[in-house]
């Protein structure tokens, strides 16, 4: 059993409780100890680019921004699909402090050795 989780967002806030689910995923796989990273693709990109998750929330009250919060803390990769984030216009320089931009490559590269967990 491998010990990597790699959660996949591909939803922005027109979902804010996939958006944030995955968020608070993440969140629990770092806590138990897994080597945890979250991708963000598609309309994901979004909540890597600063104030954007800042009031995005869960029926189940989950607030995306203070596991953003937890997640940075604890120094978990946030890592944005550069070709979706360029065609949404958004900059490295637009991204929350731990968040990088990365490519498809290095997703499915990272996925070969994870459990995946897609939202």
């Amino acid at each position: 059993m491998t010990n990597n989780v790699v959660i996949v967002l591909s939803c922005g806030t027109d979902n804010p409780n996939r958006s944030t689910r995955a968020f608070h995923l993440a969140t629990i796989a770092q806590k138990e100890g897994k080597n945890t990273i979250v991708f963000l693709l598609d309309d994901g990109v979004y909540l890597g680019k600063k104030g954007i998750a800042d009031h995005l929330r869960a029926a189940t009250g989950d607030i995306a921004d203070d596991l953003i919060a937890y997640l940075q803390a604890h120094e978990v990769p946030i890592l944005v699909c550069t070709p979706c984030a360029k065609s949404r216009q958004i900059a490295v320089s637009d991204l929350i402090d731990g968040a990088r931009m990365s490519t498809a490559a290095e997703l499915i590269n990272l996925s070969c050795d994870a459990a995946v967990i897609s939202l």
